[in-house]
């Protein structure tokens, strides 16, 4: 798509004026122009690769530790969770929900782990790049 590079070069101001432009002369353009920039995350807020998907994954869990606050305290239950909720009146179904969500918080915990594990191996790998760069480029001694 030479076209789509050539505009990625001139930045976000010419993806506009290309969407602007696609309206005037034919509307289906425009709006395919903008469904285009949206999807290729090309009007996203500066989100990109796995940083974005990062960025999406604490929103999320910020989501969700909201929504076990607003949970835990309906039940009158002491330290939040979902299982400390007010009873359905069904003992069984009780069980069930509480053994679920536990097992959904531990998932969850398990999950957050493997990304923290993940970013400490990328962060390494770029450490370890650095300090190789570096030894193999030393600084030079002219300043002195």
């Amino acid at each position: 798509m030479p076209i789509v590079a050539k505009i990625d070069e001139y930045g976000r101001g010419a993806w506009i004026a290309f969407m602007i432009l696609g309206f005037i002369v034919f509307w289906p353009l425009g709006l395919a122009t903008l469904a285009f920039m949206f999807w290729s995350g090309r009007m996203g807020c500066g989100y990109a690769g796995a940083d974005r998907y990062e960025y999406k994954m604490s929103r999320l869990q910020e989501k969700m530790d909201r929504l076990r606050q607003r949970m835990g305290g309906q039940g009158g239950g002491f330290g939040g969770g979902w299982n400390r909720g007010p009873s359905s009146g069904n003992a069984a179904f009780d069980e069930y929900r509480a053994e679920t969500l536990k097992r959904l918080e531990d998932e969850q915990r398990e999950f957050q782990d493997f990304l923290a594990r993940l970013r400490m191996a990328r962060d390494k790998a770029e450490f370890d790049q650095f300090m190789a760069d570096r030894r193999g480029n030393p600084p030079s001694q002219d300043a002195a």
